[in-house]
């Protein structure tokens, strides 16, 4: 076994600024009175970290809504019963609002016993049934209950009601999906009004959530991690770190979990090849390494177990399922209200499927996870466990513990696509985390709210805007193609990060990106970018698809590029992790003298991830998978020379003169080849 290795993926220093937490005369925080603005509109999509206090946004939404909107009822739907605990009765009027939040006991159906279920419960969809029928105003149910519901009543039994739709990730516009089929029917029968809240700024998957028509129907609010976190009053830090490790994950999750930090240990699904098959006895090695068990607690069911430096810690058991009484009793005493404040109640919770999506422990420091997750969206819940602002409380981390590919194994493969997954993870918390960019061509003028500098807007300069208090930068960029229709621009104000996820997952982008010596940039950032913004936005025009593909590359290169001037800056040949990813930003807008979209197309977006994988890995490891990849390079597809065709094409408008196949300039030779590679492809009838 070898010690784990860190990746420093990302490390956000915060301003803490308190403005999180500050809240105006009505008892809304910042991000809660930005969503009640946009109260009036019926269709409302809130994009919001976790934490940032989604739950009460909407019931000031709701009672408003039920109070002077004409809204009849208002249905909350939640994921898993577990997070119906977010809408208990809140006394908003004691904080200057005009109503309390009010659920009647036989109406929040997610606290009736017994576990989640997916298949049909008669008794929940009765009970919807008889709510629909009353005067009473609020309900909470599950996903699931909720789906049966409308197969049963019909969605025109739901008309001048509220549906609000908590963790809206999980819809998706696929015919698989039940839930998103019947919003599009909510939606196209216009009798509702929607409240749709996700804390994941991507599903991380090719299905979108709504289908375009619909999607453009919803008013956006996004309140970012930026502005989450710089506005937090006590956390300074998040840091997450990518640790490889060889051998039985056991081993190496010694130098890893320090027993002094409160910490939310996931351990890998039984079907990963983390995972030892015995889930019961991980656990139990867990707790041996930590120190001496001492047996369970009889109130709270938490084991207690002896450090070896005497002091005795309590750890919840959230893995074995085998005794529901017992689970229940864990999970009644993690979730019971009279222990929310005591930091000490609880020291550490082990989970295998649980504990992640709106599990709430303020005093989580530690969030830990062995084993890639598939599912970006799932990331980024289970970071949401560590980021929550509570007092004494500075730094949250978040540690994932990847197998490093061994060439003893016969799974070489999938171990390196785990490590490709676990840098397009960090490619993308970089992006969330990062400010928000505003890109404009040169000379567009100057923006309101935005500060640019002693000098002001300076005409005919490449001027650079900021708004620190959004944590937004405004990039002028010559040469940027602005989007022209009303569903381009939403895309570039509010999508970016979609199709970021899209591109840094895409397989032959990140292998070639990484570990092809030869690729030229352009190649990844105009080729395989364009084809990605082509199919996930096939309906948008020629001009409005390369305005996509620009605003996108151009939000994920400056990011990268803020990443390595940052980690540029250690001194006495330290080796800086990315500590401050804003004053990377920062000092590219300082320095900044001539942007153009040339320039941002030039850079291989995938550089300052491989400068740090290659400090992180084995030397021995990262030839291998050099040579993995190597073989699996391929030649030029009919598809990818159409694209190097028509780039020159747009070579030859601009220039005057054909690519030539004899240029120094990597990638007019590479264009030069693609329009060759196009000629000879039609004369086969390759195009059909």
């Amino acid at each position: 076994m070898t010690t784990p290795k860190i990746i420093p993926a990302v490390s956000f220093q915060t301003a803490r600024t308190g403005a999180s937490a500050k809240s105006n005369e009505l008892g809304m925080r910042p991000m809660q009175e930005r969503a009640y603005d946009r109260r009036g509109e019926q269709y409302l999509l809130i994009k919001s970290p976790p934490a940032s206090g989604k739950s009460r946004a909407l019931m000031f939404i709701a009672l408003d809504k039920l109070a002077n909107q004409g809204i009849r009822q208002a249905i909350i739907v939640v994921p898993e019963k577990s997070i119906g605990g977010s809408f208990a009765d809140e006394p908003l009027s004691k904080f200057g609002f005009f109503a309390d939040w009010v659920v009647k006991p036989q109406w929040n159906l997610c606290n009736t016993p017994g576990p989640d279920e997916e298949r049909v419960d008669p008794s929940k969809v009765r009970a919807v049934g008889q709510f629909l029928a009353s005067d009473d105003k609020v309900l909470v149910c599950t996903h699931a209950t909720f789906r049966f519901a409308v197969e049963q009543f019909g969605v025109e039994a739901f008309d001048g009601r509220l549906i609000a739709v908590d963790e809206f990730h999980h819809v998706s516009a696929s015919p698989d999906n039940k839930l998103g089929a019947q919003l599009g029917e909510f939606i196209k029968r216009d009798q509702v009004h929607i409240v749709a809240m996700t804390g994941s700024y991507f599903r991380g998957d090719a299905a979108p959530v709504l289908m375009p028509e619909d999607e453009a129907k919803f008013e956006t609010v996004t309140y970012t991690y930026y502005e989450q976190l710089n506005g937090y009053e006590h956390l300074k830090a998040l840091n997450i770190g990518y640790f490889f490790y060889s051998g039985r994950y056991l081993e190496a999750i010694e130098a890893v979990l320090d027993p002094a930090r409160k910490t939310i240990v996931h351990i890998p699904s039984v079907n990963s090849r983390e995972s030892t098959k015995d889930k019961i006895k991980e656990v139990e090695e867990i707790m041996e390494y930590l120190g001496e068990w001492q047996g369970a607690d009889p109130e709270t069911g938490f084991y207690r177990v002896k450090l070896h430096d005497r002091r005795v810690i309590k750890i919840a058991d959230l893995v074995d399922d085998s005794d529901h009484a017992k689970r229940g009793k864990v999970l009644a005493a993690l979730k019971d209200p009279k222990h929310r404040g005591d930091r000490d109640h609880v020291d550490i919770i082990i989970a295998l499927g649980m504990a992640k999506e709106g599990f709430d422990w303020i005093w989580c420091e530690h969030a830990l996870t062995v084993g890639y997750r598939s599912s970006l969206t799932e990331i980024i819940q289970i970071i949401g466990r560590a980021t929550r602002d509570a007092p004494g409380k500075e730094t949250a981390t978040f540690t994932n513990l990847i197998a490093e590919p061994d060439a003893s194994e016969a799974a070489v493969v999938d171990a390196i696509n785990d490590t490709l997954k676990a840098i397009a993870a960090s490619l993308l918390m970089e992006q969330v985390l990062a400010p928000r960019f505003n890109f404009t061509p040169k000379d567009t003028g100057k923006l309101d709210g935005f500060d640019y500098g002693p000098g002001g807007y300076q005409e005919g300069e490449t001027n650079v805007g900021v708004n620190e208090e959004r944590g937004i930068y405004h990039f002028e960029i010559n040469g940027l193609v602005e989007p022209k229709s009303a569903e381009a621009s939403r895309i570039c104000r509010e999508d970016l990060n979609e199709v970021i996820t899209a591109f840094v997952q895409d397989k032959t982008a990140l292998e070639r990106g990484l570990f092809d010596e030869e690729v030229v940039p352009q190649e990844l950032t105009q080729v395989r970018m364009g084809k990605i913004v082509r199919d996930r936005y096939p309906d948008l025009s020629d001009d409005d698809q390369e305005a996509v593909r620009q605003h996108a590359i151009a939000a994920l290169n400056l990011t990268q590029k803020a990443k390595q001037l940052a980690s540029e800056g250690g001194t006495g040949g330290e080796d800086r992790t990315n500590t401050a990813l804003i004053d990377g930003v920062r000092k590219i807008a300082m320095d900044v003298r001539d942007l153009d979209i040339d320039l941002i197309d030039s850079i291989n977006p995938f550089e300052a991830a491989y400068s740090v994988l290659a400090k992180a890995m084995n030397e021995a490891v990262l030839k291998q998978v050099h040579a993995v990849i190597s073989a699996r390079r391929t030649a030029l597809t009919p598809e990818e020379a159409k694209d190097l065709a028509a780039g020159a094409v747009r070579f030859k408008k601009e220039r005057g003169r054909l690519p030539s196949i004899d240029s120094a300039d990597a990638w007019e030779k590479r264009l030069a080849e693609g329009a060759s590679a196009f000629v000879r492809f039609k004369d086969e009838g390759r195009y059909g």
